[in-house]
């Protein structure tokens, strides 16, 4: 077995940053010259995030091939260059379903399936299979989601160790927990941590290192006091200090604390030291930036930011890309009232952003929002759903089409610019399905996205059901509205543009989820230097 693997737990709550803290060690690994693969186990019975709440999940991020998967996937991407891929991801969902699916086909001889060894079994044959979806991996980061003690993560935690029984000088084990300070105390505990570490070793797992979430830095003593109770050394104990600027910093932090030595000598990996150079550099530009601008996000999920996650993340990146801080101005799309509200609301902000979502609520405000800037010439990015309002707007008020829609918001309309592939008479052999994963798109050479991109042919990802209606194309390019990106093998609308606009862009895919803090996405990044011209230039607005 080429790989060597590090299987990351979590203890005494969630929301505790496994996700990031996986990202960081496998940028400091990568700083080595390693090349390392990212995983995720995820305990829930779905069998992937598709169809479960933002509010309560978060929003789903897709992979080149199609997964729909958790947001720590983001966090891999922006953080590594691991390849990230469908055996990337795992629900308890789609290991039993796929154990179910071999019963029932007599794979396992009429032998009475149970969680060991079937279940774990097919635990196991996916952390290999992400070990080896590309050739020469030298390090694979298992993430198990939940937290310990939890009974949906129990399968979970018995592969993990019945992997590192099975080959015991190639896997490393270590437990994120949360070291509290008690403010009436004066005072740090580490019983929650004792307590998560002896529960994690009933079941066979002994952490070989210690990794403690807290706000302060840990002293010698607490250090000392959890190895000792722990059964780690003082030097695998390692605090993970609350970060006051940027989640990107963390992985200075934890190289700094000397977690990327302390792993190289435990799994025999190289001692050189990682070099951090393009990651320091970026976080330099982003700590010391000083012009500020303002986007609004006119959402349906906004009170939980997670749902947008890398749609954030992405303006982040723009704007240590254009050496700005971007400050975001959250708009509820369902409490637009009318035009007059939204020009409240949006007073003081340089751009606007509607990224993707599903459904009828808050639509009209996101059709407000883009009039508003159609109207006003304010810099707008539409994504998915921010794409299908620009057209259905210009649609109504440019075109003069009052009832034109998406058949997603109004199915008995007249003119349904926005329709399913299956309703458009053209292509109804294709269906009605969810596209997903990555597409190809060609790029109009004279548009504002061929010039951000620099290129003709792109890649992007998708995730939606919905498409522009080709019945309008002619009309629409006449009166202003540009087809500028094109899925040439079924002539699909990728990538849209108004004319004689300083920036006004919508797109099909979602560029989010191909956007890292040391490489801007360039339709991001130019969509942040639009909303800074017109900042230094502001087009006078109706109020």
């Amino acid at each position: 077995m080429h790989s060597k693997f590090i299987f990351i737990t979590g203890g005494v709550l969630s929301s505790l940053g496994k996700g990031i803290t996986s990202a960081s060690l496998a940028l400091l690994l990568e700083g080595k010259g390693l090349k390392v693969a990212l995983m995720k186990l995820d305990p829930y019975l779905n069998l992937d995030p598709g169809t479960m709440n933002p509010f309560q999940h978060g929003e789903v991020y897709v992979t080149d091939d199609g997964a729909e998967a958790d947001l720590d996937l983001g966090h891999y991407y922006r953080f590594s260059n691991s390849p990230l891929s469908k055996a990337s991801t795992t629900t308890s969902g789609q290991i039993y379903d796929e154990v179910l699916k071999k019963e029932r086909h007599g794979d396992y001889l009429g032998a009475t399936v149970q969680v060991i060894p079937h279940i774990t079994d097919e635990i196991k044959r996916r952390i290999l299979a992400c070990a080896t979806q590309e050739k020469d991996i030298d390090v694979t980061i298992v993430e198990i989601g939940g937290t310990v003690g939890d009974i949906e993560s129990q399968p979970f935690l018995e592969a993990i160790r019945q992997f590192r029984h099975e080959s015991p000088r190639n896997c490393l084990n270590i437990h994120l927990t949360y070291v509290p300070y008690i403010d009436h105390a004066g005072e740090v505990k580490t019983k929650p941590t004792q307590h998560s570490v002896q529960k994690l070793q009933q079941t066979g797992i002994f952490p070989d290192m210690i990794l403690c979430r807290c706000k302060e830095p840990l002293g010698d003593d607490i250090k000392a006091k959890i190895g000792l109770f722990c059964s780690v050394p003082k030097k695998a104990v390692i605090e993970v200090v609350n970060v006051t600027n940027s989640i990107y910093e963390v992985p200075i932090l934890l190289q700094e604390a000397g977690l990327d030595v302390t792993i190289s000598e435990l799994l025999g990996l190289s001692q050189k030291r990682s070099q951090l150079n393009d990651w320091q550099e970026m976080l330099t530009t982003l700590l010391e930036a000083k012009e500020r601008v303002s986007i609004a996000i006119v959402g349906k999920y906004l009170t939980h930011k997670d749902a947008y996650k890398s749609v954030f993340e992405s303006l982040s990146h723009a704007g240590i890309g254009n050496k700005a801080i971007v400050d975001i101005v959250c708009i509820d799309a369902d409490k637009i009232v009318d035009k007059k509200d939204f020009y409240e609301k949006v007073a003081g902000c340089h751009g606007v952003l509607v990224p993707g979502g599903f459904g009828e609520r808050g639509w009209i405000g996101k059709l407000i929002a883009v009039q508003y800037c159609r109207e006003e010439k304010v810099p707008y990015f539409g994504i998915c759903l921010g794409m299908q309002a620009l057209s259905v707007e210009f649609a109504q008020n440019v075109l003069g089409f009052e009832s034109a829609n998406s058949t997603e918001i109004d199915p008995e309309t007249r003119a349904p610019i926005i329709s399913l592939l299956s309703e458009q008479r053209k292509v109804v052999n294709l269906g009605g399905t969810m596209r997903l994963g990555a597409y190809p798109c060609t790029l109009d050479t004279s548009s504002k996205t061929y010039a951000a991109y620099g290129k003709k042919e792109i890649s992007e990802r998708h995730r939606h059901r919905y498409e522009f209606n080709n019945e309008y194309q002619e009309i629409c390019q006449k009166k202003g509205l540009k087809i500028i990106g094109t899925y040439t093998p079924f002539n699909l609308v990728e990538a849209i543009e108004i004319e004689n606009h300083p920036w006004m862009v919508g797109v099909q895919f979602h560029p989010e989820f191909k956007s890292k803090p040391t490489s801007p996405h360039p339709l991001f990044k130019a969509f942040v230097e639009a909303s800074i011209a017109f900042k230094r230039e502001p087009k006078e607005a109706l109020v």
